[in-house]
């Protein structure tokens, strides 16, 4: 999108110039997270549909930068142009700095030309979005626009979340070379852009008994599936500009996340998921529940683990599984192991050995916590972390263990093919989750279904808009 060198050198100095508040060697700092979006059954304005928009039927970086420079437009050049509306250089690059500074995401030389494009499609849905609800307050004359004071709020509840008084998030601000008016625009725009989307299809939304009935039988009838508690980030590939921007976007996204970029912040700044506003979490589903590639992915990752990009029609996936529950009457077990490597066909005396050097350590294991410590003081051991399965799922003399033994027990030596193991049980617990209500359902639905009017209306602008970028 951007073709200036010039330009893209100036961002990744100014960019890496940040200290990073949410991760690397500043991570004693608050950590910042953007404002949450208001519920969507707030009382809002109710706002007649435009004529020309088509209902939508249910179905590591740390040294300070210097204070940020007063805004000289003589100085500045033009970033992009939305219809007719100018984005200057000065806008882009203060709302790069705001993305790095709330997400987390450090900026490197491979990821800086896409969080350039995220900060510049921001805007450029942001101007969309403002000129929209001025062109629909205009007609119906009213200010859909959100007042100072409610932007204030959001900003107050944002620095309370981080142990910070308003005063202190906006010095912390000018320390890191962002003006806090650019914290300000972004979550003007939220909170009108969600009361127009609430005032436009609040009356239109319809969840009915049968809907909610429905998709609670469903859920009861998955009770006895494993259940999977996920974070997701969804990156819609029409904003994206295409499905390979999408994946590339995902890709670059998981390698800031595995370098410890918060989950919940990034999810925030860049999914367009329903559950962006409250940092991408999707709860307690079963396989089932999720699109068929991403039910796929859910049942071969571990508690702990990221995903890698997951396409789907619309878009990309990454989940991140948070827990995981045994089906209703399954028991899941954590397990870890000590072990010495042996071939199948090893001696008589060599399993004799091996046996006696784990009965020897056996003792000496208080639990899963000192494992590792027990087996570094003798060569030839090792230890390894089993993670968590369903009993079921176990194979062998493995499985015996882990339904013999209690959380904190260790099994007798268990030879195998590959070698001799000792089996610590780390936890044990039995499936069953617990039902969500039906206003819990009713709420979900409604939020998704608005979640894709707001989408689908944004799309259309976007579609119809003359957008240039230089």
């Amino acid at each position: 999108m951007f073709n200036s060198q010039r330009r893209r050198a100036a961002l990744f100095a100014a960019a890496i110039a940040l200290p990073i508040l949410a991760v690397g060697a500043v991570q004693a700092q608050p950590k910042l997270a953007t404002p949450k979006a208001p519920a969507s059954r707030v009382a809002t304005p109710q706002v007649a549909l435009p004529a020309d928009v088509t209902p939508v039927t249910p179905a590591t970086v740390t040294a300070p930068a210097p204070p940020a420079a007063a805004f000289n437009p003589l100085n500045e050049g033009v970033a992009a142009t939305v219809n007719d509306e100018i984005i200057s250089t000065y806008d882009l690059r203060q709302r790069l700095r705001l993305l790095v500074l709330t997400s987390g995401v450090q900026p490197t030389e491979d990821n800086l030309q896409g969080l350039e494009q995220q900060a510049l499609r921001s805007l450029i849905d942001e101007h969309l979005q403002t000129q929209e609800l001025r062109k629909v307050g205009k007609r119906q004359k009213v200010d859909l626009i959100a007042e100072t004071k409610d932007v204030d709020e959001e900003i107050s509840d944002l620095a309370r979340q981080n142990n910070l008084t308003f005063a202190q998030m906006r010095t912390s601000f000018q320390q890191a070379g962002v003006d806090i008016q650019t914290l300000r625009d972004q979550i003007r725009t939220q909170i009108s852009w969600q009361r127009l989307i609430s005032g436009l299809y609040n009356s239109r939304v319809r969840v009915s008994d049968d809907q909610v009935n429905g998709q609670l039988q469903r859920i009861s009838a998955q009770a006895s599936q494993t259940q999977y508690l996920i974070g997701e980030i969804f990156l819609d590939s029409n904003r994206a500009g295409g499905m390979n921007e999408a994946m590339s976007g995902a890709n670059q996204l998981i390698t800031q996340l595995q370098q410890g970029a918060p989950f919940a912040a990034v999810a925030r700044q860049f999914s367009s998921g329903p559950t962006a506003a409250n940092g991408g979490d999707g709860g307690w589903i079963s396989a089932a529940q999720a699109p068929p590639e991403v039910g796929a992915a859910l049942e071969a990752l571990r508690p702990g683990q990221l995903s890698a990009p997951i396409p789907v029609s619309d878009g990309v996936y990454v989940i991140y599984l948070r827990d995981k529950q045994a089906a209703s009457g399954q028991t899941m077990v954590s397990l870890k192991q000590l072990a010495v490597r042996l071939d199948k066909d090893a001696s008589t005396d060599q399993v004799a050995g091996a046996t006696a050097a784990l009965r020897a350590l056996r003792p000496q294991i208080t639990g899963c916590d000192n494992i590792e410590a027990v087996a570094g003081k003798v060569p030839g051991v090792v230890a390894a972390d089993l993670g968590e399965a369903e009993i079921k799922d176990l194979r062998g003399p493995f499985k015996d263990a882990a339904e013999k033994l209690q959380a904190n027990q260790i099994s007798d030596p268990i030879r195998t093919d590959v070698g001799v193991h000792l089996v610590a049980v780390c936890s044990k617990r039995t499936g069953g989750s617990k039902l969500p209500t039906k206003s819990d359902i009713q709420n979900k639905l409604f939020a998704e279904q608005l979640s894709v009017m707001s989408r689908r209306y944004l799309r259309d602008l976007r579609t119809s808009a003359t957008i240039e970028a230089r």
